[in-house]
């Protein structure tokens, strides 16, 4: 831990997350020969944790394809901040810090290790290399505008610096250090903050319906929010059944629509296709076919070649049909039932985990309060945001951290270019 009790620094970043040791590095980087001070201030212990908790602790650096489609955001300001610091360049910069990254069948980008604490020393090592301090357990707790630029207080003392970096995060995961107060700092000089909620989430069931018994268990699916009789937003991928509801990739996309539908006081329902692109009438005519060429076997067996046999099961008890009769005898209305709730089954969700397990955070700082191009806050020259503070989230797979680099990478080059050339100025007038 570092302490101290009055320090200047050229620029002080906020929060030594994934963005913040990004912009640390950058700014570093950028004032590469120069006598700029650059210190980050992280309120944990440690910092980069939710680095070293991500991906089941192989950490998901970024993703082989990244698109402004994969977020939740004002949609051309991501994709000038994407364009600025793309995937391509992410791999590259995080193979110069020595972390090799390997492309999994999903897209996901991890390092070759599976450590996530390789990616955390990297960037640590880093900032070590270029001379950035780093105080820990230092938690700002008031910012201010000074003569020379920004004062910064805390249970520790007081810093001044001339740039300041602020990528405190959102909500999610509190226990790494992210609880919203970079919000309230940032209320007290001029910006916004819209609505936030939980995203990326597992999703929670209600009980008796049945998912108890699944747990542990994971398939493909399709989940589809709807509210107020309309479509609101669909979503594909792996699901994962848990004796509170439901998680995985799938469940986790679509949690930030449920959860925002329900916060505007809509009823929003989830409903879940086991066979994904698939239509009732599609799966009642496979069912038939299936009886013309195999009349003896039974619907479990059948079934069971399409979805996990306890899967199979907790459908026929829904569809309220006889599972082990033979397809031959097998009723048209319970086929059809069969059909519906193959494609068609109500998930009743009574809420969510929370923040504690959400990954993301939905909401923050208006994109149109910053200038894209730097990073820099409009409503005060000087300071710059990045990271998840900001109203943008991507969907699962590698999407925040590539925004976390991309934003962070923007600020510190940035915000240190932007120093030399008030010294280049200073010089000239000289």
């Amino acid at each position: 831990m570092n302490t101290t009790s009055s320090s200047d620094f050229d620029i002080a970043i906020v929060g030594a997350g994934a963005a913040g040791l990004a912009a640390a590095i950058f700014a570093a980087e950028t004032a590469l020969e120069t006598d700029l001070k650059i210190v980050l201030l992280e309120g944990a212990r440690k910092p980069g944790a939710k680095i070293l908790i991500s991906g089941g602790g192989r950490c998901n650096v970024t993703h082989h394809r990244v698109e402004p489609a994969d977020f939740h955001g004002k949609k051309n300001v991501v994709r000038n901040i994407l364009k600025a610091f793309d995937e391509k360049q992410a791999i590259e910069w995080f193979r110069s810090l020595g972390v090799e990254l390997k492309r999994e069948e999903t897209g996901k980008m991890f390092p070759v290790t599976d450590k996530a604490r390789t990616v955390l020393d990297a960037l640590l090592r880093r900032c070590d290399q270029l001379g950035v301090e780093l105080y820990s357990q230092w938690r700002v707790e008031s910012i201010t505008p000074s003569e020379s630029g920004w004062s910064l207080t805390g249970p520790s003392g007081e810093i001044q610096a001339r740039r300041l970096i602020v990528s405190t995060g959102g909500k999610s995961l509190p226990k790494s250090g992210s609880d919203g107060h970079g919000w309230k700092m940032m209320k007290t000089l001029g910006h916004s903050v819209t609505d936030t909620w939980p995203a990326l989430v597992p999703l929670l069931l209600q009980d008796g319906h049945g998912h108890e018994n699944l747990s542990g268990i994971s398939h493909p699916a399709q989940l589809t929010v709807n509210s107020d009789g309309k479509k609101i937003k669909s979503t594909t991928g792996e699901m994962l059944w848990t004796h509170l509801g439901i998680s995985g990739p799938a469940p986790m996309d679509i949690s930030r629509t449920w959860i925002r539908q329900a916060q505007l006081g809509h009823s929003p329902q989830l409903v879940l296709s086991f066979l994904p692109d698939e239509d009732t009438a599609s799966v009642d005519r496979w069912l038939i076919d299936q009886g013309q060429r195999s009349p003896q076997r039974s619907v479990l067996h059948v079934l069971s070649s399409r979805v996990p046999r306890r899967v199979a099961e907790f459908i026929g008890s829904h569809a309220s049909v006889d599972l082990s009769a033979p397809l031959a005898q097998f009723p048209r209305e319970s086929r059809r039932r069969l059909s519906r709730e193959l494609t068609c089954h109500l998930l009743v969700v009574t809420g969510d985990r929370g923040w504690k397990l959400a990954e993301v955070t939905a909401g923050g700082i208006p994109l149109d309060e910053v200038a894209y191009q730097t990073m820099q806050s409009r409503r005060c020259d000087g300071l710059y945001l990045a990271g998840e503070i900001l109203d943008c989230e991507g969907r699962i797979g590698g999407f925040n951290f590539q925004w976390a680099w991309a934003t962070g990478s923007i600020a510190g080059s940035c915000s240190a270019q932007s120093l030399l050339e008030n010294r280049s100025q200073l010089g000239s007038r000289e």
